[in-house]
């Protein structure tokens, strides 16, 4: 039987295998090498697993205190690697490692100062990650214990600790994982995809002391490196316009249901109509203004937590419980900006009597 829960990485199949059709024979032989290798890659179903490399951290002392370690797999591609940034522990001058480490924080910080959440699992699960993993290894990954980082290959991507949100994006799967068990597939999965998009963006933004009107709601901006064109990975504003490159590509993200993707690659489209929730989320921050994690991403995450979730939810589904949510916890005026966000994206959001 198929594992319903695959490995979530960053790099969406589609991307790699164009580099392998296009690209030079290095970027060939590194998107192959990152292809193969996501796609023998399973972890096991139900909540979080602590990986080993949290037995080298303390039991944290109260809720809410976080605990990182930062390891270096030397180019390796074995997990976690050699311990090289414990939790309290001075920079070490190596980029990936300090990046990792402090994107990290500022993701825990997000999830327990403005959600409340403490940690991945609610209950002070340990942050490990791992950095050079592989040669030129071109994704990103949390696998069901850890998150892990590539360097990319420096002519395409540049190494994947450079965006804040990219590790914010990660963790976020470890968080529904453990909330809501989407299966990572079809719209399920899309939706798995969009909630880490959005957990990632507004963990940048609030780093950055962003209004919703200010930031460029891009996933993956840093990631690029300048011969490529585009501005990122994904953008939750815009869907179908963050790349137009002869070697990537175009974005093929639809912004709207008329234009959903209906394919047996990439676990349904789960990284492809990811835009279409994307987008919807994107309209409702605009429409309620100020910092977006104040309503936009509480109603989100509200809706996460709730037992009602399907964990093979729709499109629509989710849609119902956001309006409901904005309804509980802010009035009738969110709820009403929530069910115009999604009917701009074709996706409807009440049900009879409700």
């Amino acid at each position: 039987m198929t594992d319903p829960r695959p490995l979530r990485s960053f790099i969406p199949p589609y991307i790699l295998n164009r580099i392998i059709a296009h690209g030079s024979e290095r970027q060939r032989s590194s998107a192959m090498v990152t292809l193969t290798h996501v796609r023998t890659l399973r972890h096991t179903s139900g909540s979080p697993v602590p990986s080993a490399a949290a037995a080298i951290l303390p039991t944290p002392v109260q809720p809410g205190q976080v605990q990182r370690s930062i390891h270096d797999a030397q180019g390796k591609l074995l997990l976690p690697g050699m311990p090289a940034r414990l939790e309290g522990q001075p920079a070490t001058g190596d980029p990936a490692v300090d990046e990792a480490y402090d994107a990290m924080g500022a993701s825990h910080d997000f999830f327990w100062k403005v959600l409340g959440r403490d940690s991945i699992d609610n209950q002070g699960f340990a942050l490990i990650g791992s950095v050079h993993y592989g040669q030129d290894y071109e994704n990103a990954f949390w696998n069901g214990g850890q998150m892990v980082f590539g360097d990319g290959d420096g002519e395409i991507f540049e190494r994947f600790t450079r965006s804040l949100d990219v590790i914010g994006h990660e963790l976020t799967h470890g968080v529904i994982e453990s909330e809501a068990g989407l299966v990572y597939a079809n719209q399920s999965g899309a939706l798995n995809e969009s909630i880490s998009d959005v957990f990632g963006v507004l963990i940048k933004q609030r780093v950055l002391g962003q209004t919703a009107a200010e930031a460029d709601w891009l996933i993956g901006a840093d990631l690029l490196t300048p011969r490529i064109k585009g501005v990122g990975l994904r953008s939750m504003a815009h869907p179908g316009k963050a790349y137009d490159d002869p070697l990537l590509g175009k974005d093929p993200q639809p912004d709207h249901m008329r234009k959903f993707v209906i394919t047996q690659e990439d676990n349904g489209g789960v990284h492809i109509n990811s835009g279409i929730p994307n987008r919807a989320f994107y309209l409702l921050a605009q429409a309620l203004g100020g910092f977006a994690w104040d309503k936009a991403g509480r109603i989100w995450y509200d809706t996460l937590c709730d037992k009602r979730l399907d964990s093979e939810a729709s499109f629509e589904q989710f849609a119902q419980l956001t309006v409901a949510h904005a309804r509980n916890r802010f009035g009738t005026d969110e709820a009403r900006a929530v069910k115009h966000g999604w009917a701009e994206v074709g996706v409807k959001s009440s049900q009879e009597g409700s």
